[in-house]
C-alpha cells in the first residue's frame, strides 16, 4: 500500500472519527438507532460548501454544527413529543433532510468546490502546507474529543449516560429524560454534520446521495473500535471510537488496493459491521473449542 493511501485513508478516518464519535452518543450513550446520519451529514456538507462559495468557509463548520443539531433536535422531537418509534423518527428526519438537503444546494444534486478557499487554505503556504488537510482535522477532531470528554464528565453527560443504561430509573429521580435526549441526538448529529462539512471541504464537492450508507460507517467505527482497542473508562472509550474509525478506513483501502471493485465497498462495509457484532460470540465459541481441544485423553476417559 502506497504512502499516497495511507496518508488519504488516515485523513478520512481521523474526520469520519468525528461522525463516529457522534453515532457512538446515539446508539451507544442513548442505546438509540438513530437514522438520521445519513441526511445530517449531507446537510453539513452542503451548508459547508455554500458557505465556502461564499468566502466563509470556517463560517460554514460552526454553522453546520447547527444545522445538525436542529436535524437531531427534530429526531428527538418526534420521539420524545409525538412518541413515534426511535427508529421511525430518524427515517422520516432522514426522509425530510433529503429535500431539505436539495434546497440548500439551491435545487443541484452535486455541487463542486474547485479553486475555491476552504479551511484547509489557513495551512497552504506554510512548514505544514503539504498536511494542511491532514494537521487541520486532527485538530478539529483532538479539540472536539476533549470537550466531548469533559461535558460527559458533567452531571447532564452522567444523566445522559444514565438515560441510555435505565431511563426508567432516570425519570423515577425526577429528570425530565425528554429534554435529555433531546440534547444527545443534537450533539450527535451536530458532530456528524461537522464530519460532513469536513470531508465535503476536503473532497471539493458535495453531493446529495453522499450520506447514504454513513450510519453504517459510523456504527463500525464504533464497534471495530470497542472490540479492537477496549472500553475500560471514558476517554479510552472515546479514543477507541477514533482509533476505531481510522482501521476501518485502513480496511477500506487495502481492499481497494487488491483489486475490489468500488461498487462492493457498502458489502464489505456491512460484513465488518456483521463480523464485529458477533465478535464476543466467536470469541466465546473458540474459546470453549480451546478448551475441548485441551482436555487430555485420560481426562475424557475419567468423564466417561
Amino acid at each position: 500500500m502506497s504512502v499516497m493511501v495511507l496518508m488519504g485513508s488516515f485523513e478520512q478516518g481521523i474526520i469520519f472519527g468525528i461522525m463516529a464519535l457522534g453515532v457512538f452518543i446515539s446508539f451507544r450513550t442513548l442505546n438509540m438507532p438513530d437514522l438520521s446520519v445519513d441526511g445530517s451529514f449531507v446537510l453539513g456538507a452542503a451548508v459547508s460548501v455554500v458557505m465556502s462559495l461564499n468566502g466563509h468557509p470556517f463560517l460554514g463548520l460552526g454553522i453546520a454544527f447547527i444545522a445538525g443539531c436542529g436535524a437531531g433536535t427534530i429526531t428527538a422531537l418526534l420521539h420524545t413529543k409525538l412518541k413515534i418509534q426511535p427508529l421511525l423518527a430518524g427515517i422520516l428526519t432522514m426522509l425530510a433532510l433529503y429535500s431539505l438537503n436539495l434546497k440548500v444546494m439551491g435545487g443541484k444534486a452535486n455541487i463542486p468546490l474547485i479553486n475555491k478557499v476552504t479551511v484547509f487554505s489557513a495551512l497552504e503556504g506554510t512548514i505544514l502546507g503539504d498536511y494542511a488537510e491532514v494537521v487541520f482535522s486532527l485538530v478539529v477532531l483532538t479539540l472536539l474529543l476533549l470537550l466531548l470528554f469533559l461535558f460527559l464528565k458533567t452531571r447532564l453527560g452522567f444523566v445522559l449516560r444514565a438515560t441510555g443504561d435505565n431511563d426508567q430509573m432516570v425519570r423515577a429521580l425526577g429528570v425530565n429524560t425528554d429534554q435529555v435526549i433531546l440534547v444527545g441526538l443534537a450533539i450527535s448529529n451536530g458532530l456528524v454534520a461537522v464530519a460532513g462539512a469536513l470531508i465535503a471541504q476536503s473532497q471539493s464537492y458535495v453531493d446529495v446521495g453522499m450520506g447514504i450508507g454513513m450510519v453504517v460507517i459510523g456504527l463500525a467505527s464504533v464497534i471495530i473500535g470497542e472490540v479492537v482497542f477496549g472500553i475500560s473508562s471514558l476517554l479510552r472509550r472515546l479514543i477507541a471510537v477514533v482509533l476505531g474509525s481510522i482501521l476501518y478506513r485502513l480496511i477500506i483501502a487495502f481492499a481497494l488496493e487488491i483489486g475490489m471493485p468500488a461498487t462492493d465497498l457498502k458489502l464489505v462495509s456491512a460484513v465488518i459491521v456483521a463480523l464485529a457484532m458477533a465478535m464476543p460470540i466467536i470469541k466465546k465459541r473458540l474459546s470453549a473449542v480451546k478448551r475441548k481441544r485441551s482436555v487430555t485423553p485420560h481426562e475424557r476417559s475419567n468423564k466417561t
